[in-house]
């Protein structure tokens, strides 16, 4: 009875399926180990080699407790796991193999050796192929670092996740849920979305998941929705304008030979050649001696006067007995001021 009571339990219908417990998986469960031997190699860059140096020991230590075998070869540079006939864990070197990729990808140790966790994952993401242009490629990896990584570090938090944006790739591990999350945050922001959208999204479901009324409700109305705006780039100054499509290839430039035998000139001799092409350039210079001769004499050449009009007397009309009385007017006023005085 209780086995069929089980066997309903685990056939119905999963409403989280992330808050399931899932047993753990034990020496017991694989008595007799692995038939076959797996093994798994790495390479890393030559700046990573006195970081693995000082760490190796340590990661010798935590892989002996699996029972899988770890070399590092500096000549070559690459790290190999492999599994042993003690290994009891089919998963582990899956496991081992992705704890040699995130520290051959700068990760540090502490945070590498998560990943042999049941509960913990990896996942490395190319961001390089999302984006043409190195400069926009650029602008949209510091984006998703935000200022002094104040973005990274909400991203990290929310999701529990450690985040490393490095190069063309970005590392992360931890929690399986999150690490979905952290690939849709990045994947958007490389499609450029801002990265504060997705945050603000993940936050006020935090908050939602708190209220039990809105457990069958619809959520769209409190999440952010992204607006894409057609923003206006800079033109080109000098824009090439295609030339009308044809079939058919532009036609060949005439050689030299060939503009000779249209003008005539291949015919001649060598000396009547060489009388033309100093008579051609005599030509040039003397033309170049008028222009510069006409420039410097614009120098000396006087500027147009203006002429002005006079009016002759005949087509002046000056009233004469007007002018009689006018200058009495001024002699008496002269006469009366000099008295005064």
């Amino acid at each position: 009875m209780e086995v069929e009571e089980n066997e309903n339990i685990n056939n119905g219908p999963v409403e989280n399926a992330w808050a399931m417990k899932i047993p753990k998986f034990t020496p017991d469960d694989n008595p007799h180990g692995l038939i076959e031997e797996s093994k798994f190699a790495t390479l890393f860059p030559k700046y990573r080699e006195q970081y693995l140096k000082e760490c190796w020991p340590l990661v010798q230590k935590v892989l002996k407790d699996h029972h899988i075998i770890a070399d590092l070869d500096l000549i070559e540079g690459s790290l190999t796991v492999k599994t042993t006939r003690k290994t009891w864990d089919p998963y582990i070197i899956i496991k081992a193999r992705d704890f040699m990729k995130l520290l051959s990808r700068s990760v540090p140790f502490e945070q590498a050796v998560r990943v042999l966790e049941d509960e913990i994952g990896c996942d490395i993401i190319k961001i390089n192929s999302y984006v043409n242009k190195k400069e926009t490629f650029l602008k949209r990896r510091q984006r998703l670092i935000g200022p002094n990584g104040v973005t990274l570090k909400s991203i990290e938090l929310l999701t529990e996740c450690y985040v490393l944006v490095q190069g063309n790739t970005v590392s992360a591990v931890g929690p399986y849920k999150g690490l979905v999350q952290v690939r849709r945050i990045i994947e958007d922001t490389m499609k450029n979305i801002h990265p504060m959208y997705n945050i603000k999204s993940l936050m006020i479901k935090r908050e939602l998941l708190k209220d039990p009324r809105l457990k069958n409700e619809s959520w769209d109305r409190f999440l952010p929705k992204f607006k894409s705006k057609n923003v206006p780039r800079k033109q080109p100054k000098n824009k090439v304008k295609k030339k009308p499509y044809t079939p058919f290839p532009p036609p060949q430039p005439e050689s030299k030979i060939d503009k000779e035998l249209a003008t005539g000139e291949y015919f001649l001799k060598d000396e009547q050649k060489r009388a033309k092409h100093r008579y051609e350039k005599e030509e040039k210079q003397m033309q170049a001696k008028k222009t510069k001769e006409e420039e410097r004499k614009k120098g000396f050449i006087p500027p147009a006067e203006s002429i002005t009009k006079q009016n002759s007397g005949e087509e002046s009309t000056v009233d004469i007995n007007k002018f009689k009385a006018k200058m009495k007017k001024v002699s008496k006023q002269n006469k009366t001021l000099n008295k005064k005085v």
